[in-house]
């Protein structure tokens, strides 16, 4: 039984973050427009990642569009400015998006 809940508590120890910084998408109300495998009104995360894995300024780029929108980039559809996340919060998105493989 020990080693059960062992193994139990290793596992969500590993999903954890993955699966808060989800939460806090979906909190955030980002996951009506994105998914993280498929193109809703936005891009899928996945493709997020993809599109700026590598580069450097990424984070950071991501955290401030987050916050306060764009356009251009996916389309003709802009995203909308996001003033209720916080600068931690679109930092932890943006770092979740772009480690979705």
């Amino acid at each position: 039984m020990k080693r059960a809940l062992l193994i139990l508590a290793a596992a969500a120890a590993v999903a954890g973050p993955a699966l808060a910084d989800e939460a806090l998408a979906k909190a955030k109300n980002c996951m009506a427009c994105h998914a993280v495998d498929k193109k809703l009104v936005g891009p899928a995360y996945k493709d997020i990642a993809k599109k700026y894995a590598g580069d450097a300024k990424a984070a950071d780029m991501l955290a401030t569009r987050i916050q306060k929108g764009g356009s251009g980039v996916w389309g003709a559809v802009p995203m909308p400015a996001n003033p209720q996340v916080s600068d931690a919060e679109a930092k932890k998105l943006a770092a979740w998006v772009l480690s979705l493989k």
